[in-house]
């Protein structure tokens, strides 16, 4: 049965959805029994970072053998819960989704619950009333990410001797897990050093778009009073350069520049000295994913919390032998 109602999965999804996103609608007819059948939410495909782990989640599925129903929410909660409601009525093995913000997803992960369906939660967190309605988190320490990004504006400070920096900020979606926790970290880190004032913090919601929005608006703010921007992503950040630029400023030397990501683009332009530090946060998230999702299916019990190994590149290192980043 399961067999198929995963053909008529495929024959609907094809129909409906994009097919960059479904990698279903490729998988191969046969009789067969899945090794797994993993239905996986994305939230969007809205920057490099997100485009480059739905990549990886669908390549490693092929390597592992796992079935995979895909489904991009395109930035709209109400869609990837009813990508869940889907997920749950065709009796998947597991489910895994990247929620776009933290709160109301109870009433879906209880129907997962009683259903007997285990949940990953990918990339971010949510925020339940009711506890153990997810079996796990794999994603990036946003948190360190945040204290990385202020650990290198202090040595920046020092390097610069500069007895005041003010500082703007670009968040992410608001109320998201990256948000919060980059934001967190990183004003944790800086409170204690009398040099650094946030001056500002404006909701750029990982766009690019918004980026450059939010960056000319700060600059008809403040302009040249801005010594810093910290940016929660790279896709934020490129778009602040142009209107930087633009407003006749260099950035990287006139304004110091912090990103979050580290995709292709955003390095080149660090090596270009336009960006001065980029923290880490690796969309590879698709080997973790389907070993812990085989876990679960052969009930294993796996850690809440699996963190990949991240670091961070800045005008301090020498970066010419950096490998591609392959997103």
């Amino acid at each position: 049965m399961r067999v198929k109602a995963l053909m008529m999965f495929m024959v609907i999804s094809c129909a409906f959805f994009s097919a960059a996103f479904l990698s279903g609608c490729g998988a191969k007819e046969g009789t067969e029994e899945p090794k797994l059948l993993l239905g996986f939410s994305q939230l969007g495909s809205e920057s490099a970072w997100r485009i480059g782990n739905t990549r990886d989640i669908e390549k490693k599925a092929g390597e592992y053998g796992v079935s995979l129903m895909l489904e991009n929410a395109n930035q709209k909660q109400e869609n990837q819960i009813a990508a869940l409601r889907r997920f749950i009525a065709y009796k998947v093995d597991v489910i895994a989704f990247s929620p776009i913000v933290e709160e109301g997803w109870d009433n879906v992960l209880k129907e997962a619950k009683e259903a007997g369906i285990p949940v990953i939660l990918v990339d971010r967190d949510v925020n339940t009333k009711e506890s153990g309605l997810t079996t796990c988190l794999i994603g990036a320490d946003f948190y360190k990410e945040g204290v990385m990004a202020g650990e290198y504006l202090i040595r920046k400070a020092d390097a610069l001797k500069k007895d005041h920096l003010k500082i703007v900020e670009i968040t992410g979606t608001e109320d998201s897990t990256p948000m919060r926790q980059r934001q967190t970290g990183f004003m944790d880190t800086i409170k204690a050093d009398s040099r650094l004032e946030v001056i500002q913090s404006v909701n750029g919601d990982f766009l690019k778009s918004r980026g450059a929005e939010c960056m000319r608006q700060l600059l008809e703010t403040y302009g040249s009073e801005i010594d810093v921007v910290y940016s929660h992503n790279d896709e934020m950040t490129l778009g602040a350069l142009t209107e930087i630029e633009q407003a006749g400023f260099k950035p990287g030397k006139d304004i110091v520049i912090i990103s979050v990501d580290g995709g292709q683009d955003a390095i080149n332009v660090l090596k270009e000295g336009k960006i001065n530090c980029i923290v880490e946060c690796t969309p590879m998230l698709g080997k973790t994913v389907m070993e812990t999702a085989l876990k679960l299916k052969n009930g294993e019990t796996v850690d809440k919390l699996i963190h990949p190994e991240e670091r961070y590149f800045s005008d301090e290192q020498d970066l010419t032998g950096l490998e591609p980043r392959g997103y």
